[in-house]
This record gives C-alpha cells, structure tokens and sequence, in this order.
C-alpha cells in the first residue's frame, strides 16, 4: 500500500489519505481550541475543531470532484483552485468578525478571531494534502499561542481606565488626583463632572492611563492611594488587549 505524499494534492486520493487529513486536522484543532477553551475564550476546544473540519472536507470535496478522466495534463493549467479556499476564508472572516466587539476603546476577540483564521488556512492545507506545510502552521500556532503569551504578558503596555470618584464639590479635585497619582507613573485627564445621588456629593470622572506590563496585574495599589483621599465610586478597565 502506497503511503500518502506529504507535500502533494494527489489528484485521486485514497481512503488512507482522506482519513489522515481529517485526522491530523481534528488533532491540530483540539491542540489549538484547548488552549483557547481553557483560558474561557469564544473559540474553545470544538469550535477550532470544527472550523478546521469544514475547511479540511472542503478541500477533499475540491480534490475528489477534480476532473481528470479523459483529459491531458495540460488541460488542469486553466483550473482556479484558488476560488474555494478563498471563499471558505472570506465565509469564516464574517464568523471571527462576529466575535470582535468593541465599547469604548475596549477591543476584544481579535486574537479569537485570528485563532480561527488560521485554524481555517491550516484545514486547508491538510485537507489539500499538504501535511508537512499543516503540520508546521500547527506547530507555528501552539507556539505563538502558548509559549509567546508569557512573552507578550512582559511586554509593557499602555493601559487605560476610566475612575470616578464622588466627594463633595471642590475643584481642586482636578489637579489633586493627577499630582497625587503622578510619582506612580500613573496620568489622568479630568473627563466630566456630575452631580451625584446625594445632593451632597459630586461626581468626578477622569481617564487613567499607564504603562506596565500584563503580569504585574491589576493597579490595587493606585486604587489603595487614591481611595484614602477621596471615596472611589467606580473603576472601569477601558482596554483588554484585543483578546
């Protein structure tokens, strides 16, 4: 029995060959969606799985419907096989679109979106019958998921954050928070002022921003030294990082 090419479409493929592209295609799936799924992202563990899939039978079909009986191989020099993987790529772009969202200046879901982008381009490979080039993206997404993340949460990062703090009306609230916050390397922008529900009381907004890295966390301790001097009502991260 003659073993599957691991770098060509064979224009007649076996069962053999059809049964290891979709097996290594679920595999490079549930390796990709596992790491997505245990991190609580949209694109988990069957999703991936099943992206891979359809690209992966997809190019099958394309490969099994190949016209070849009674033709010369000149005649295969005028197919476009580049229209069904790149409509299955333009199909799958309104899915990752579906799951970016954006509030504010709060982005989220590009990395999900991405994920299956590349899911899709790695079923079209092993379902073409390109293993070795599928195998390598596979290899490429594991680690520029896995192991890049602990180099991406090092990397300082600009984030940004909108505080309101509710006290009695005094305007030199305005320049008390950014002086009091600035020897922590932490600005803020004045951003609005409202009354509050106690007639009493006065809300004022501002618009932090910061530059750090992903692992040293949330900023307790910026929230610890403005809350001895004026009551925090609330605190909303405002970026996510495209994740």
């Amino acid at each position: 029995m003659n073993m599957p090419d691991p770098m060509n479409m064979p224009l007649e493929p076996s069962w053999l060959d059809i049964t290891l592209r979709l097996a290594l295609t679920m595999l490079a799936g549930a390796i990709i969606g596992f790491n997505r799924g245990a991190r609580g992202h949209a694109a988990g563990f069957r999703t991936t799985i099943l992206v891979g899939l359809a690209a992966a039978v997809a190019m099958i079909q394309a490969n099994i419907l190949l016209p070849v009986s009674g033709k010369t191989s000149e005649s295969f020099a005028v197919m476009d096989l580049m229209r069904l993987p790149l409509g299955i790529l333009t199909g799958v772009g309104f899915i990752g679109g579906g799951t970016i969202l954006k509030k504010g200046d709060l982005v989220t879901g590009v990395t999900t979106a991405a994920t299956l982008w590349l899911m899709t381009v790695i079923g079209l490979c092993l379902g073409g019958g390109q293993l070795v080039l599928g195998t390598i993206a596979t290899a490429l997404a594991v680690l520029t998921l896995w192991v890049l993340k602990w180099v991406d949460l090092v990397i300082p990062r600009e984030h940004r954050a909108k505080l309101t703090v509710t006290c009695p009306a005094q305007w030199n609230v305005l320049e008390d928070i950014p002086k009091l916050i600035r020897p922590m390397k932490y600005r803020a922008r004045f951003h609005e002022q409202k009354r509050s529900l106690d007639p009493d009381q006065t809300d004022y907004s501002f618009e932090l921003s910061w530059r750090r890295p992903e692992l040293d966390g949330p900023p307790i301790e910026l929230l610890q030294t403005i809350d001895r001097h004026f009551p925090i009502k609330s605190f909303e991260l405002t970026t996510d990082n495209g994740r």
